[in-house]
């Protein structure tokens, strides 16, 4: 059937095995586009527990860009996806505290890198003024990052198992989707 005004146009006769042949076809197509770039490029991960409250909740979801430290470093503030140096086969979020060769030490609650008292107005931090002792000043190895949950009370992070070697990064979170009228970027 020839559409001569710019509708639609429909195959006549176009048998089930023929509809069904389009349908494997298309969802082979999505399948080659989608796997690669869920593999390389931008993952989906949800958030557990309560570590980095009130940036993230339990059960929101984030995207997380794995080719985010491709050509450049972490840097302080970005909110990460690794494998956690402990168990690997877990995924952690937490917020890039120190990087390579910076000094970072903790006292009553307050961040210190080399000497200076980190100013951490840009992103919502509940201090933990109790929880944990203070922790002393220590260089972030080369190849590490020093990584802190939002909710110091409440995060096993850095400050309990030690530096995050940068091979464990599996990504930078970027963008808060889920619930979708809580969505916002990251950072």
């Amino acid at each position: 059937m020839e559409d001569t005004c710019g509708g639609t146009v429909t195959r006549e006769g176009a048998g089930f095995w023929a509809v069904l042949w389009d349908w494997v076809k298309t969802v082979i197509l999505c399948a080659a586009l989608a796997l690669p770039i869920r593999f390389f490029v931008l993952e989906s991960f949800t958030i557990e527990g309560s570590c980095m409250e009130p940036t993230l909740f339990t059960s929101q979801r984030v995207f997380v860009f794995k080719l985010a430290y491709a050509l450049s470093p972490p840097a302080r503030g970005d909110i990460i996806v690794f494998r956690y140096p402990l168990d690997p086969s877990r995924d952690y979020i937490k917020r890039v505290i120190a990087l390579p060769g910076e000094r970072v030490a903790i006292r009553d609650g307050n961040v210190y890198i080399n000497g200076r008292l980190l100013d951490e107005s840009a992103y919502p931090v509940t201090p933990d003024r109790s929880r944990y002792p203070d922790y002393q000043e220590r260089v972030v190895p080369e190849g590490t990052v020093f990584v802190l949950g939002d909710n110091r009370p409440e995060s096993e992070d850095s400050r309990i198992w030690g530096f995050v070697p940068q091979e464990n990064i599996k990504g930078r979170a970027f963008l808060l989707w889920w619930p979708f009228w809580r969505a916002r970027w990251l950072g």
